[in-house]
């Protein structure tokens, strides 16, 4: 499939999501009527609205609109034989997407992976089947209308088991897994799958106030970071620096101000010690959690270097904050954290492929090869050496 073609799927997607809008809300009502849990953070990814409908539709055009990144030479250059010899960005080949009740993944995910020269399979959760059964049936109307395989794009409408079975590799072949959900489900794929694996991990965010820090700058960061507790961008941990003039009172409206957004506060001896009132940490293992609910732990620590090595045992490897109005202090945290996405004085809720200008993205890669963070298209890429020559051959 030219990027002509890829192009033209794309347009015909974003019309047709826009004009199925009534079908595409019913089948999510089911969905979310059939949900067996009230669990907030769950119905928040289940659900889909009209403004979740404009988004995928968002999302789909800015991958139409980002440069083709199939083809792209990475180096080139011609021997003293005149042999020339060229690296361009190949796509993977078949890329699976395994995901739980975000069925917002079926389009942006696989619109990623199709501006990549990809073919897509895609496992979506049975919370959302309904959804999930309605928009890859736009994917295959949008590919036929285009002239496309419609097999391109493949919803894998499977049990559990067979599930297990695929990500073995006993029936479908593919180049690349992508697991998006909890624990268990990574685990089982980095431990099982034939294929690599790109790993969308948990995330466990920190946020470090310093010394020198704008307290109120620092609140906002902070409540912001709760803004959506179903995401992996929030926020789950802040750090204070001891040093910080009138921490009592500092970290009192800290506290407060996390309450009046309906956040509770767990904190350490040093923070309990300042409000009584807050919950005490029951064990260490609570610094190494992801919440995904409205609470946070609030830590005291005695310098920089105390808060990059908490960050660096204890984060997901996701994202990281720092406020300061120190320069230097601010340069050593970004550099010595050892997160995917690293921030001075903003919130981590931007580490998202929009906000970071991919325009949508696939996943938020938390391990170190081959990309890190937001994935767009132009990640979605292996390589692939071309050589020209007259009849060389190798001494």
């Amino acid at each position: 499939m030219n990027s002509s073609v890829r192009k033209n799927v794309l347009e015909h997607l974003a019309r047709m999501l826009d004009e199925e809008r009534n079908a595409i809300l019913e089948a999510n009502r089911m969905d979310v009527a059939a949900c067996p849990t009230e669990d907030d953070v769950i119905v928040d990814r289940l659900k889909v609205d009209d403004k979740k409908i404009d988004a995928m539709i968002a999302a789909v055009r800015s991958v139409i609109a980002a440069p083709d990144p199939v083809g792209k030479i990475l180096s080139s250059h011609t021997r003293k034989d005149g042999l020339r010899i060229e690296n361009r960005a190949v796509p993977f080949g078949t890329i699976l997407i395994i995901y739980e009740a975000r069925p917002d993944v079926s389009i942006e995910a696989a619109a990623i992976a199709l501006k990549a020269g990809n073919k897509i399979l895609l496992k979506g959760g049975k919370e959302a089947r309904n959804t999930n059964l309605c928009l890859v049936k736009l994917w295959r109307r949008a590919l036929k209308v285009s002239g496309a395989e419609i097999d391109t794009i493949q919803y894998l409408d499977i049990s559990r088991e067979e599930t297990q079975s695929l990500i073995r590799g006993e029936y479908e072949k593919f180049d690349l897994v992508i697991p998006r959900g909890g624990e268990a489900l990574i685990n089982f794929v980095l431990q099982n799958s034939t294929a690599p694996v790109i790993v969308s991990g948990r995330g466990n965010n920190f946020l470090y106030i310093d010394s020198e820090a704008d307290l109120e700058m620092a609140v906002r960061i902070a409540v912001n970071g709760k803004q959506r507790l179903s995401v992996c961008n929030a926020l789950d941990k802040i750090l204070i620096n001891d040093n910080l003039p009138d921490l009592k009172t500092k970290t009192s409206r800290l506290i407060a101000a996390l309450r009046e957004h309906g956040i509770e506060v767990i904190g350490d001896e040093e923070i309990v010690e300042i409000d009584p009132s807050v919950l005490p940490i029951p064990d260490e293992d609570i610094w190494y959690e992801e919440f995904l609910s409205a609470k946070i732990v609030i830590g005291i620590v005695t310098s920089t270097e105390e808060a990059i090595e908490t960050i660096n045992e204890y984060s997901g490897g996701h994202s990281a904050a720092i406020v300061t109005s120190n320069m230097a202090t601010a340069d050593r945290f970004l550099d010595e954290v050892d997160c995917a996405a690293v921030y001075h004085n903003a919130s981590t809720r931007f580490t998202d492929g929009g906000q970071l200008g991919l325009g949508a993205e696939i996943a938020i890669s938390t391990q170190k090869l081959h990309f890190r963070g937001p994935l767009g298209a132009e990640h979605l890429l292996t390589n692939k050496w071309f050589v020209y020559g007259d009849g060389q051959i190798r001494d």
